[in-house]
């Protein structure tokens, strides 16, 4: 017969994924406390945040003896240390492990738009409406689509047409919490949603800090590969899967026909074939 746990086990089975909860909780208010300065995954912040409530209850047993794990003063100073923790990260990385993002990306600026280039202002944000805005989410997803069913290509969010860093502040302001983490989210979720999470997950993003007007933001940078696919948009319900491919310095959209002799050439194997004969039936019977 199975042997029955024994309670010091049974107590950290428990105690062991709320510690984690909690310093999961600790660390994001942290990183909200210290987001003008430090930018730190989530769970690099979740060791800081452990480390941060271990250091935060051995020193409360100093300055507050009578107090309890779960005290106020012991969260605060568990918070505090936390931050602390987080800023001293950011410093000896930013001195020991210099990020060359920066440098990749003002290269990318420099040589303008082009084949393998793009500038967008926003993901959401309509500079004239200033609300969230779908038409310009789409144009984000038809670039994506565009790169992944040519040659690949770079998206580079927060730089307006004429190469001018303008930020992401403005795509911030429709995120509860305005940080890369939660923008990547958000964008990740929809790409999968238009694309599928197939060629979603082709797409790399990662941030490049900036200071645009003094004020500390970022520019989003979509790397996007070859698909070995095709790739199609799906832009709402009761309207046909598009196909769009990058030509030049711009995205355009290919009909059906035109769409089954591009992928007869782009894959030219067994799935490119497969799909150009679908897509022939397709034009077939829409009269295209």
């Amino acid at each position: 017969m199975p042997q029955p746990l024994s309670e010091s086990m049974l107590t950290a089975a428990l105690v062991l994924p709320l510690g984690l909860l909690v310093a999961y909780v600790i660390g994001q208010i942290a990183r909200s406390i210290a987001r003008n300065w430090v930018t730190i995954n989530t769970p690099s912040t979740v060791v800081l945040s452990v480390a941060g409530m271990s250091l935060g209850m051995l020193l409360s047993t100093v300055i507050f003896p009578r107090s309890k794990p779960w005290s106020l003063e012991v969260l605060l100073l568990s918070i505090a240390l936390t931050v602390l923790l987080l800023s001293l990260f950011a410093l000896v990385a930013k001195r020991f492990q210099p990020s060359k993002t920066v440098e990749e990306v003002d290269s990318l600026i420099s040589q303008g738009e082009s084949q393998r280039v793009e500038f967008k202002s926003s993901a959401r944000y309509n500079l004239h409406s200033k609300v969230r805005d779908e038409k310009i989410e789409l144009v984000i997803a038809k670039t994506v689509a565009g790169f992944l069913n040519a040659d690949g290509g770079v998206l580079l969010i927060g730089v307006n047409d004429d190469g001018d860093v303008v930020g992401l502040a403005r795509d911030f302001s429709l995120i509860k919490q305005a940080d890369p983490d939660r923008y990547e989210l958000w964008l990740r979720d929809f790409l999968s949603t238009v694309l599928g999470q197939t060629a979603a997950a082709l797409a790399r993003v990662d941030f490049t800090p900036y200071e645009v007007d003094g004020e500390r933001t970022f520019v989003c940078r979509v790397t996007c590969p070859r698909s070995p696919r095709p790739v199609f948009l799906a832009p709402g319900k009761g309207k046909n899967d598009e196909f769009w491919v990058r030509s030049g310095n711009s995205t355009r959209q290919l009909g059906v026909k035109d769409a089954s002799d591009y992928v007869m050439f782009q894959w030219p194997l067994g799935a490119g074939r497969a799909l150009a004969s679908q897509l022939r039936s397709a034009a077939r019977g829409s009269g295209w």
